[in-house]
């Protein structure tokens, strides 16, 4: 709503607002464009214009919006995944991912779901055996091997724990 807000008062009229993309009737002056990024930046937003860094969030905004708002099997081959809706071959996604991030997609991918893992053990509605089927694992032998090898816990001692502590996802 906020970014909705500024970019209507920069004066432009946003098609589309989603998740990390912005789409704009017409296309801004360079003074809508200063006044919209010094507006977006008092909340702590940041207008992304270089082509790298919009892939780069793009896939980032594709992993987010599977493992954390959608019903789709988690469990599908991300590389198909994201070169279907990214429209770019995965190899150049992996490797300008790899590039610009220092790490991988699939690490990437790995700690979205502990973190959407840890969310589900904390409300405690879900068994591990539910958690592990949502989020596509195998087994839940395999997901609690993952989940120990990122927090260094076990999920049952991170569900024990009076404290939990996830990060936010600007973190990963």
């Amino acid at each position: 709503m906020i970014v909705k807000t500024e970019i209507e008062n920069a004066g432009l009229n946003p098609q589309i607002v989603d998740l990390g993309e912005i789409e704009i009737e017409t296309p801004p002056t360079k003074d809508q464009l200063t006044t919209l990024d010094h507006a977006l930046r008092q909340f702590g937003f940041e207008m992304i214009d270089d082509r790298k860094s919009q892939i780069i969030n793009r896939i980032k905004n594709t992993i987010v919006k599977l493992v954390h708002h959608s019903d789709q099997n988690i469990g599908t081959n991300l590389s198909e995944y994201l070169a279907s809706e990214i429209h770019l071959e995965y190899h150049y996604l992996s490797n300008l991912f790899s590039e610009v991030e220092g790490t991988t997609i699939e690490k990437y991918f790995i700690n979205q779901r502990i973190e959407k893992a840890k969310e589900l053990i904390v409300y405690g509605e879900l068994s591990l055996s539910e958690i592990s089927y949502q989020l596509g694992y195998s087994s839940v032998s395999y997901l609690s091997n993952q989940f120990k090898k990122i927090t260094g816990l076990t999920p049952t001692h991170y569900k024990s724990l009076k404290e939990h502590k996830r990060k936010n996802i600007e973190e990963l």
